[in-house]
């Protein structure tokens, strides 16, 4: 097994950061996807523990299923179909001193190094992108 494990950090707090992340439709403000939808449900409202979203980005297309969730602190996914096998996900969210929160995302899957050198830098980029974004959001 590959993985990845990224951090960023954001002045947003973490509700904030966590609902971005559980409502499909803002995805394509904050990261690198074309489209996000979801399956059987608006992509505008927030998705619960069994929501299926649907990304696009390009030609790649991938389904993602969420099955854990502690609002505000973690979320739990996993990919239904798309180009990583036996992909499996966390984002953290910790509350900082001072304000802000600290994300940190990791993922497992069934791939080769190169694979999961790409996955590194992307998920990185993912999370400063939704750090940067939440705060964009919070500040009015």
């Amino acid at each position: 097994m590959s993985g990845y494990d990224v951090t960023a950090r954001s002045g947003a707090p973490a509700e904030a950061i966590y609902e971005l992340w559980v409502t499909p439709g803002t995805w394509p403000r904050w990261s690198s996807v074309d489209t996000a939808g979801a399956e059987g449900g608006d992509a505008a409202r927030p998705q619960g523990v069994g929501g299926v979203r649907v990304f696009r980005t390009g030609r790649n297309v991938s389904r993602e299923r969420i099955t854990a969730l502690v609002p505000g602190r973690r979320i739990e996914y996993d990919m239904l179909s798309g180009a990583l096998r036996d992909y499996r996900a966390a984002v953290e969210l910790t509350p900082l001193d001072g304000g802000g929160t600290a994300i940190r995302w990791s993922g497992t899957f069934r791939g080769n190094v190169v694979m999961g050198w790409y996955l590194r830098w992307y998920m990185a980029r993912m999370a400063r992108g939704l750090a940067a974004h939440a705060e964009r959001v919070t500040a009015g």
